[in-house]
């Protein structure tokens, strides 16, 4: 997994919809986050973080896999709930419903209301690629 390609953020965004999120079932092409190098994550991430303008979520999931309480969840979801004001709210549960983590984003132009991620062995994933 050494030769995976790191993103990188050349392409200009596109509108991101949820019926765009619909195309991505499994992946053949993987990135690895440039940061937290043992976390990689599918086409359909990569769409997201570009279309999205949506690196920064990204970004959180992969640095919180530094944090014991995450990292010795061996599956996660990660939900982004984004409301009228524009502020959004982040959380990680273990796939049982029980909160490993929630955060409050104050301003966020995320363009969908809600997102949700799987993480699997260091994987990020949407769901329709688990």
């Amino acid at each position: 997994m050494s030769d995976l390609p790191e993103c990188h953020n050349s392409k200009p965004a596109r509108k991101l919809t949820m019926s765009d999120l619909a195309q991505f079932s499994g992946s053949e092409t993987f990135y690895r986050h440039s940061l937290v190098r043992k976390v990689i994550y599918t086409e359909g991430v990569q769409y997201v973080a570009e279309a999205g303008e949506a690196y920064w979520l990204i970004d959180k999931i992969a640095c919180a896999q530094l944090e014991p309480r995450h990292a010795e969840q061996e599956f996660q979801v990660w939900d982004l709930k984004v409301k009228e004001d524009r502020s959004a709210v982040l959380v990680c549960t273990d796939g049982n419903e029980n909160a490993v983590s929630t955060e409050q984003i104050s301003f966020t132009d995320f363009p969908l209301i809600e997102i949700r991620f799987f993480l699997a062995n260091n994987t990020i994933m949407l769901p329709g690629e688990y």
